[in-house]
């Protein structure tokens, strides 16, 4: 049966269909759809993803400000449900299942999304805005997959996305960006446990958990938090299958069966990364000051490689370099494509600590922005996502980039000015 909020948004969506004298906001209006012509003119497919779709994978990839805020159901077999909060993994889906999944091939949509409202500041550092608070947002946009021509394909987005801001009468937004594949490039070459390094590349794009994670590792095991510990410590070095079916055997006898979209074998599986997380030595201070140092570097993309370049220079880990020739290689040639497409560079603001709320992204990200003072919340917003459709299913790794385009925000935006 479905939950009070999956229910009256499903009486909205019918109350949505009835002829009315006046538009809903989440009701596609002629420059919504002139705009979506123009992304099947570029070479995109228009899809229509279901909006009711398995919440396991939102649950599992989409992170935790998406997590907390899905309308959830169930259905007589058990099965988890969901009205879909974003079109990345329905749109991601449909590919995998079509003739062409595999090959080089483009999508592009204009539907609503849904979310329970955020609070009056997310955790993504910006207010409520008007077109959050009834759960049902109207978004437009592209998902590229299998395209080998990475920079390329990247140039490409951000430029559609300006396209975008342009249709709806935008002369100049903020342009924000960054490469999630340069953190990820550092830490790896850290002298980190692997589960540390899985939390902080995860926690990446939650700059207080990031924050958080460094300060812990900062601490001695001495003076960690008690909770639990004796439990961890001795699961500490077990066998990892072995400790596992422990762990799941306990939840159970426990009567514990899901706890906030979490199965039995998920929870278990956070507990024992909990026992590995516990068993790190503290982070050297060097280390944390070399990670800071690497998150400060932002500005112009060209005064930022020269200084990332110079960085892995000097930077150590042990007796080893940190190689970020490759990863920077494609950052100076993504900046080349778009300058070609006729996007003026110096109006690019990088950042190493720029993310994004979602965990599947890997590489270049970006959002544009309102410059106005009273600005909250992106306009568009996207990125490179290379691992996701591997998680979904896909036998070999896709490469995969998009974008979305939040209608009700550019409508606002042209309706003031």
């Amino acid at each position: 049966m479905l939950n009070a909020g999956a229910t009256s948004l499903i009486e909205h969506r019918r109350a949505m269909s009835r002829p009315a004298t006046t538009s809903t906001s989440a009701a596609p209006d002629a420059r919504a759809d002139a705009l979506l012509a123009s992304f099947e003119r570029a070479g995109y497919a228009r899809v229509t993803p279901a909006i009711l779709q398995p919440a396991e994978p939102f649950l599992d990839l989409s992170g935790e400000d998406i997590r907390k805020r899905m309308y959830l159901t169930t259905d007589p077999q058990g099965h988890e449900l969901c009205l879909r909060p974003d079109l990345t993994i329905p749109v991601s889906r449909h590919y995998l299942a079509s003739p062409a999944a595999g090959r080089p091939e483009g999508f592009c949509y204009l539907g609503p999304v849904f979310r329970h409202p955020k609070s009056d500041v997310s955790d993504l550092g910006h207010s409520r805005t008007r077109d959050e608070g009834s759960g049902e947002l109207l978004q437009a946009g592209i998902e590229s997959f299998g395209r080998p021509d990475t920079a390329a394909a990247d140039a490409e987005m951000l430029a559609l996305g300006l396209d975008a801001t342009t249709h709806y009468g935008l002369g100049a937004s903020e342009i924000r960006i960054g490469d999630v594949a340069l953190f990820c490039t550092l830490v790896a070459a850290l002298e980190l446990a692997p589960a540390w390094k899985r939390r902080l590349i995860k926690d990446f794009n939650h700059k207080t958990s990031l924050a958080h994670d460094l300060d812990r590792l900062g601490i001695s095991p001495s003076h960690a938090r008690p909770e639990y510990q004796g439990v961890l410590a001795a699961l500490a070095g077990s066998d990892p299958k072995g400790a596992h079916a422990l762990v799941t055997d306990l939840l159970s006898i426990a009567g514990i069966t899901a706890v906030g979209g979490r199965s039995v074998g998920e929870i278990a599986d956070r507990f024992l990364e909990q026992s590995a997380l516990g068993a790190q030595t503290t982070l050297p201070r060097e280390t944390r000051a070399l990670i800071e140092r690497f998150l400060a570097i932002a500005g112009e993309p060209d005064e930022a490689a020269a200084e990332l370049r110079a960085f892995a220079r000097q930077a150590f880990t042990g007796q080893a370099k940190i190689a970020l020739d490759a990863v920077l290689d494609l950052f100076e040639s993504r900046t080349g494509f778009l300058a070609a497409r006729g996007v003026d560079v110096a109006r690019l603001r990088f950042s190493t600590a720029f993310g994004r709320g979602l965990d599947y992204y890997t590489g270049f990200v970006f959002e544009l922005h309102d410059p106005s003072p009273h600005a909250n919340g992106p306009l568009v917003a996207g990125g490179r996502y290379d691992g996701l459709l591997t998680r979904l299913g896909s036998a070999g790794a896709i490469p995969a980039v998009g974008f979305a385009v939040w209608i009700e925000r550019l409508a606002a935006l042209r309706g003031g000015s």
